[in-house]
């Protein structure tokens, strides 16, 4: 079972160095060589015929093709393009609603051998204990897992409440566990902009341990994203064009070119190809992969293979993958198949489909044919159970109380990039009547925090606009990023029906509609992810993807369903709703209730 504790100091024990360069020299035999194949030079972006001759994890010799035949495991490579393994820059594995060991056995056979992963999910929802999980449960998988410290519990201190709490003593405790790799993206922006105590204490800590600390700057420009950067932020993925990308390359950023936002990426290879070569402050990363696209696409590969697709050469994509990135993490001993450095080698069928037909991780064979070899650790999954601390709601839970006859709303305005509204509205026996034109949005508090406990868990609710007429009703519990029960919905029986549902599976997601609910997705671990096979969970994703397309007419490329789980994202600028009330980063401001006032 490969081990990643040690590294990458493994690499300087002497007797495998004296045994690596024995073999290089031709008087000991390799353990494993590669022979036949095609080297993409990550350096040179060539592609040429080479060997490769493996001792233990470390690679010992690159050499010219039939060379070496002594090795007491010969690889036939003829055909194939060898690559370094992919190494996706940031990452959360509870979007795809599986297990580290489950996500693992996904992609370490499309050839992503690095990943490198923000458990702020898990830590919104159980604090310590569950990044502290998250980093056991990865500590034996043969896919290279670097966890980092989640730098944002909650998102956006005051306007929501999440299941815990972390302060820069928090940061600094996660910081001092070896497995952590750095300070998780920094999504308090205004914070880190206005120089704010607890936000400064936060990077700060991450700048004392001298490990990474990585950004979400969306939407900043100027003396905002200067201010961001100087504060000792040095990365960030949240690119919303091609001219924010250019900007943001510009500023110095490294940037974690993600995959999740398909529509962005013909824009960015024409930035790259317009610049005409590809910096070395790119990186690529997924971020955000929903299991049926897991199951079906791959993680990093996906992004690699996309990227071509839209015109980027493909020795550019994979160095983005490989070598760009383990120059950011500080990693010498990836992202290069060269002498001297580890053993992390793919084997893909060719470079437009990036089909790996082997997978090589330190050295040891651990996929093939698309299929990992051997069985992958799973840890005990009871520290994730029960996380939802909210009894069944009512359908009065979803109504807005109001005096008079006619009233004033505030509105959230537009998916993604929100702006105030008003709007006026009807009251009818003490509530208001949803205003035509108007989705309502509930969102109530499930970690059992909340001043009043249980019964402060009631549904705040807000109304949106530009989100179409919606014919039924949404309940998720992945909801970014303290993964509050949230719901949408257009009639409050629709919406009670399907958070009950929620709330009677111990957290997942549920559609409903005409009376009904349609189908429910349990995610019983932290109300975020499954345990069962990631093909099930792919089979159910996909259906409930399919009666959210009857209850909602769906406009690309900002009104579309993954839109559903970042609405409550309250570090981002605009109003969003929360567990607290409708929330602007920029003033600091909550509304408690829609009701501005009588007309």
């Amino acid at each position: 079972m490969i081990q990643h504790s040690h590294e990458p100091g493994d690499l300087k024990a002497p007797e495998l160095r004296a045994r690596a360069v024995a073999a290089a020299r031709g008087d000991e035999p390799f353990d494993l060589l590669i022979a036949g194949g095609r080297l993409v030079d990550m350096v040179t972006g060539q592609i040429r015929a080479a060997d490769i001759g493996i001792v233990g994890p470390l690679i010992a010799s690159v050499h010219a093709p039939g060379n070496r035949t002594d090795a007491a495991q010969t690889i036939d490579a003829a055909g194939c393009f060898l690559s370094p393994g992919l190494i996706d820059t940031h990452m959360h594995i509870e979007s795809s609603m599986v297990t580290p060991a489950l996500y693992a056995e996904a992609v370490l056979p499309r050839g992503v051998t690095t990943i490198v992963w923000d458990p702020h999910e898990f830590g919104n929802v159980h604090g310590l204990e569950g990044v502290r999980w998250a980093v056991e449960a990865t500590g034996p998988l043969p896919l290279r897992v670097i966890p980092l410290a989640p730098s944002c519990v909650p998102s956006a201190p005051g306007l929501e409440l999440a299941g815990a709490d972390f302060d820069a003593s928090a940061m600094a405790e996660m910081l001092a566990w070896p497995e952590i790799g750095g300070v998780a993206e920094v999504m308090t922006m205004r914070g880190v902009i206005d120089g704010d105590p607890r936000a400064s204490a936060i990077v700060n800590a991450g700048l004392q341990s001298g490990k990474l600390v990585c950004g979400h700057a969306r939407g900043l420009e100027g003396a905002d994203l200067n201010a961001f950067m100087a504060a000792g932020i040095s990365s960030d993925h949240e690119l919303t064009s091609g001219a924010d990308f250019l900007a943001k390359l510009s500023a110095g950023l490294t940037i974690e070119l993600r995959g999740s936002h398909d529509h962005l990426l013909k824009q960015f290879v024409e930035v790259i190809n317009g610049i005409g070569f590809l910096p070395q402050t790119v990186t690529l990363c997924t971020d955000d992969v929903f299991p049926d696209e897991l199951h079906v696409n791959g993680g990093l590969d996906d992004v690699v293979r996309r990227l071509v697709r839209d015109g980027l050469k493909p020795e550019w994509a994979l160095r983005a993958a490989t070598l760009n990135a383990a120059m950011r993490l500080g990693r010498n001993d990836l992202g290069l198949i060269a002498a001297g450095r580890r053993a992390d080698i793919v084997l893909f069928e060719d470079l437009l489909a990036f089909k790996a037909k082997r997978v090589i991780a330190n050295g040891e064979i651990v996929a093939k044919a698309g299929r990992i070899i051997g069985s992958v650790a799973h840890l005990d999954t009871t520290p994730l159970q029960n996380s939802i601390k909210l009894a069944p709601l009512s359908e009065d839970d979803f109504r807005v109380s109001a005096g008079g006859n006619r009233v004033r709303l505030a509105t959230i305005d537009r998916p993604r990039f929100t702006q105030w509204g008003e709007i006026e509205a009807d009251v009818a026996d003490g509530h208001v009547v949803p205003p035509a034109g108007t989705t309502m949005l509930a969102v109530a508090h499930r970690h059992g925090r909340a001043e009043g406990g249980k019964a402060d868990g009631r549904p705040r609710v807000g109304f949106l606009t530009g989100w179409g007429e919606w014919r039924g009703a949404f309940c998720t519990t992945v909801s970014h990023d303290s993964h509050n029960l949230t719901v949408f919905g257009g009639n409050v029986t629709d919406m009670r029906l399907a958070a009950n549902a929620v709330i009677a599976a111990g957290g997942g997601l549920a559609v409903a509609s005409d009376g009904k609910v349609q189908i429910v997705l349990p995610l019983p671990l932290s109300g975020l992810v499954s345990d069962a096979p990631l093909a099930e969970t792919a089979l159910t994703f996909r259906a409930l993807r399919e009666a959210m397309d009857k209850i909602v007419d769906w406009q690309p490329p900002y009104l579309v369903f993954k839109a559903c789980f970042g609405a409550t994202l309250a570090c981002n600028i605009g109003p969003h709703q929360t567990d607290r009330g409708i929330a602007d980063v920029v003033t600091g401001r909550v509304l408690e209730t829609a009701v501005l006032g009588e007309v």
